[in-house]
């Protein structure tokens, strides 16, 4: 008897839309995590094959490829310049690409897992500054950096790629959300 082929877990929106009346902080938290809970919202169901499917030609973009990048930019963003504590990407470290490149379906979905865990990890490191203006330790290009500068980056980042996933899965199943 065949067993079913693994899958990343169907994952239902339960997501909150962001207040409309909040303050700076709280509306650059909400739109935030609003944006990372929909990630595996989208991802929800697939096989590693469907993970790591071009599906769109001429484009080698993939959805696992995404879900690699958004992995390292959290730990870029919130653990090395928020936080300064300066560790190795994940997957990027040796070639600049590899987060959209260098995937395959024997991990994808621990690339999917992996996103999650470090999620976890970031937001602590959010929560430990106070200030949103004030310099945060880590820099970018040799220029320091603050919250709210990361988090209005986060919150682009995560829009345009979504999109890209939007357009991967409607491809490779014919799903699309809001």
């Amino acid at each position: 008897m065949d067993t079913p082929e693994e899958r990343t877990p169907d994952i239902p929106d339960t997501r909150t839309m962001p207040v409309i009346a909040a303050g700076e902080r709280e509306s650059l938290e909400a739109w935030l995590e609003f944006y990372r809970q929909t990630l595996p919202w989208k991802v929800g169901g697939l096989t590693a094959e469907q993970l790591c499917r071009a599906a769109i030609p001429p484009s080698a973009l993939t959805i696992a490829g995404i879900v690699r990048h958004l992995t390292d930019v959290e730990r870029f963003w919130f653990s090395n310049v928020a936080a300064g504590t300066g560790e190795k990407a994940l997957y990027r470290e040796a070639d600049r690409s590899a987060d959209f490149n260098g995937y395959g379906e024997e991990a994808a979905l621990a690339d999917v897992a992996a996103y999650s865990a470090e999620l976890e990890r970031v937001r602590a490191h959010a929560a430990s500054v106070a200030d949103l203006s004030a310099p945060l330790p880590g820099l970018w290009r040799g220029r320091e950096m603050n919250l709210r500068w990361v988090y209005t980056h986060m919150i682009e980042e995560y829009a345009r790629h979504l999109g890209h996933v939007d357009l991967l899965r409607e491809c490779l199943d014919g799903s699309t959300g809001y």
